[in-house]
């Protein structure tokens, strides 16, 4: 699997944040992040990273999140619940994975997203399909 900086929509980069527990890269209403190995994803990161994506792409904006998962990392899935309890919306929200564990991960999130989680092999399917879905908000938004 590629990382973001071997890609050429790495061009287009805002900014980067790089956290004890990842590496997130900011794009016009695109986060992508590739978390460390080894790492448990809880809410209090997450909490942390939803506050940068305001910063840096501000809340009003439609946002995308791609969660490429170049390395073996597990999510707390229920987190996704504080997630929603703190009024936070993502309606597009994909996973980069072609690992059995990054299956088996999904699947147990797909239980506590209230939306589509979408799935690609490759980061740049992800990142077009995100894409295009967040032009198509911002047309419907004009």
């Amino acid at each position: 699997m590629q990382s973001v900086k071997e890609i050429e929509f790495f061009q287009n980069i805002r900014e980067i944040r790089e956290c004890e527990f990842g590496v997130f890269y900011f794009f016009d209403g695109l986060v992508i992040s590739e978390i460390k190995e080894g790492v448990v994803f809880n809410w209090a990161m997450a909490e942390k990273i939803i506050a940068i994506a305001y910063e840096i792409i501000g809340k009003d904006e439609p946002i995308a999140y791609i969660s490429n998962r170049i390395n073996n990392y597990s999510v707390v899935p229920s987190d996704w619940l504080k997630f929603y309890t703190h009024r936070h919306h993502l309606e597009l929200y994909s996973v980069v994975s072609n690992t059995k564990s990054g299956f088996a991960s999904l699947l147990l999130e797909k239980m506590f997203f209230r939306n589509n989680i979408q799935q690609f092999p490759n980061l740049e399917s992800a990142i077009e399909w995100s894409m295009k879905k967040i032009e198509s908000k911002k047309d419907m938004v004009q």
